[in-house]
């Protein structure tokens, strides 16, 4: 698969939304594109690619991402698609044969669960475990720019990504944390500092 990949798509389709992660360390960040309606060629790794970015003044380290998809019609079993983020790539999807037909209806790979089900017809829906380690990025910054790309590596049918969301729970670096906290410890030894002081009663 080294050389899947290798083209990264120019632009959107028409009316297609992309957006950059957005979101609070309580609820976690979401990044993604909707409305694309984008044919993944057939039977070539060229494939299609979208990236999209963290973008964030403090460093964050990641503790678990997923990613969901949306994918209509062609084979299952012919594709393949990853996620990539600085020097770390970790594999979605890999081609199998024996993988259910007709796409991917709201389907949610994550770093734990069940490998997705083979045989079977219709989309499939549901939460499983991505075929790569997704915990690769844990322990990580989220800043910077994030890649999604899909490849059909089977001549015969054509799928169709519709949407995809990125979804990443992180939390500030120790570091940050410490600085923080010695930060208010700061001002309020400043503030003991230069109160005014009472006179002593006589």
């Amino acid at each position: 698969m080294a050389a899947v990949g290798a083209f990264l798509a120019g632009g959107l389709p028409a009316g297609a939304t992309l957006s950059n992660f957005s979101g609070s360390v309580s609820g976690g960040y979401t990044g993604g594109g909707s409305g694309l309606n984008q044919v993944i060629p057939d039977n070539t790794p060229a494939g299609v690619a979208y990236q999209i970015n963290f973008n964030d003044s403090l460093a964050w380290s990641i503790t678990a991402i997923s990613v969901t998809m949306n994918i209509s019609g062609g084979y299952n079993g012919d594709l393949y698609a990853y996620l990539s983020h600085g020097n770390t790539l970790v594999t979605l999807l890999n081609p199998n044969p024996a993988m259910s037909s007709s796409g991917f209806n709201s389907v949610t790979l994550g770093e734990t669960g069940s490998a997705i089900p083979t045989g079977g017809s219709g989309a499939l829906t549901g939460s499983y475990v991505a075929y790569g380690n997704l915990s690769a990025f844990n322990n990580t910054d989220p800043n910077g720019a994030w890649t999604l790309f899909f490849a059909d590596m089977s001549p015969g049918d054509t799928s169709t990504l519709n949407s995809f969301s990125l979804d990443i729970t992180a939390v500030p670096e120790p570091v940050n944390v410490a600085l923080g906290v010695f930060g208010m410890f700061a001002v309020l030894m400043g503030w003991l500092r230069w109160r005014p002081r009472q006179k002593d009663a006589h």
